[in-house]
């Protein structure tokens, strides 16, 4: 067991690779009741072609890693909710473009839940009748995104960004894709992504860490892990521009909801210069449509946009994209208006004194989401997959000037680059 020690945070985080290649992480957090913890596989939507070294390569249905969680909570002898409900734990798991994780939280029986969630990820059970059955249920899942203007505008964004990464397809795939699947090709998928050397448990809250690490070998140790070679994930290559400029789909809703971001034209980032990009693209959005920018009161005050009105980005070393909007009862207009302040901004830059106050609200963000066992475990995760790691976010906010926000965004603020989606009334 190793540690590392965060001065600046006071934070000390614990760390050990068990034999099989298992990543395991312990964050203790003297005085908390509530313990999280996450187990989670490098394995998300975007992972539907590839080749474990040493093999075949392999070309899978849409939708499959979603399709895998689910099934992965049925057993033998039932549910494991059951059991981790009588254990006084929450449980859940979630499916996202490049993570799967699930968890549990609980304040009682933190070792017997520990081993349930390791144990139940590491023991899958497939038949060709449950396989069949949740078809059923993940397609009516399916049915109801389809439903929901909030998802059908957002994956509508993504769909008229991307032209063939799969980053564009819907996590849940659709309901001829997930008609291929079988218990042979969940299988196949399970043995390679959830291998334990692809994956990585996250233990934080009021507990011991060298108690927590002593679960994890003797439960490791009475499981048999053959080694596994690298993963190859294939993509075929993205073009550059924008696959559509807009997308309409028309559902019933009571206002219009406008999204559009811009399409990352420069890839490969990886580790801390992916983290830093990251940063300064969440630190440059906020200095543009930030709920304390002059732009957002003006839009607001027109009644342009309400208080859904926000934005988001996105990344990895294959793509990346800014999403921004919400609800409003003029797109065409609203996007206008937009351009038209947004050009005026880029040609002036940001002024120091606005950079300073965005800054430090997101240092303050960060440090508040310290508190937060679930966020925690989350980001550690996510960032911890992508090369870098989340308790360096301070320093590296610290470390951003207003020149390299001007230069982001100057760089990310393409008109070229920019699709639009919308969910209106038929």
């Amino acid at each position: 067991m190793q540690n590392v020690q965060y001065d600046h945070l006071q934070e000390t985080l614990y760390h050990e690779v068990m034999d099989n290649g298992l990543r395991v992480y312990v964050l203790p957090k003297p005085g908390f009741n509530k313990t999280y913890a996450s187990f989670a596989t490098k394995y998300g939507s975007v992972d539907n072609h590839f080749r474990v070294e040493g093999q075949d390569e392999v070309k899978v249905p849409d939708g499959i890693a979603h399709f895998l969680e689910h099934k992965m909570f049925e057993e033998p002898e039932g549910d494991i909710f059951a059991t981790f409900a009588s254990q006084g734990a929450s449980a859940n798991a979630f499916t996202s473009f490049d993570q799967t994780v699930y968890l549990f939280s609980a304040t009682e029986n933190i070792d017997a839940n520990l081993e349930t969630l390791i144990n139940f990820v590491q023991n899958p059970y497939f038949t060709d009748q449950n396989v069949d059955k949740e078809k059923g249920i993940i397609g009516q899942e399916i049915g109801m995104y389809q439903d929901n203007a909030d998802w059908r505008v957002y994956f509508g964004l993504i769909e008229a960004m991307f032209k063939v990464h799969p980053v564009h397809i819907d996590i849940a795939g659709t309901v001829e894709s997930i008609g291929t699947i079988t218990k042979e090709t969940l299988y196949s998928c399970y043995n390679a992504f959830y291998h334990p050397s692809n994956m990585l448990l996250f233990v934080v809250g009021g507990v011991n860490p060298e108690e927590v690490f002593e679960l994890v070998r003797n439960n490791q140790a009475k499981k048999s892990y053959e080694p596994q070679g690298s993963i190859e994930r294939i993509f075929a290559k993205e073009p550059v521009e924008v696959s559509e400029e807009k997308r309409v789909n028309k559902l019933a809703v009571s206002i219009p909801k406008c999204l559009f971001g811009y399409k990352e034209k420069d890839l490969g980032f990886e580790g801390e210069a992916l983290l830093k990009r990251d940063l300064t693209s969440k630190l440059m959005l906020d200095l543009l449509f930030g709920s304390s920018t002059v732009l957002y009161q003006k839009l607001y005050d027109e009644e342009l946009i309400s208080d859904s009105f926000g934005y988001e980005y996105n990344s990895s070393p294959q793509y990346g994209f800014s999403v921004i909007g919400g609800d409003t009862k003029d797109p065409d207009l609203l996007l206008r208006r937009i351009q038209e302040e947004v050009e005026q901004i880029v040609k002036e830059g940001f002024k120091e004194k606005d950079f300073e106050r965005s800054r430090k609200k997101k240092m303050g963000g960060y440090l508040r989401m310290l508190n937060s066992p679930e966020n925690i475990a989350h980001e550690f995760t996510k960032y911890q997959f992508r090369g870098s790691d989340f308790f360096s976010i301070l320093q590296v906010y610290e470390s951003i000037t207003l020149q390299d926000v001007n230069e982001r965004l100057k760089d990310h603020i393409d008109w070229s680059q920019v699709s639009v989606s919308v969910v209106m009334n038929p």
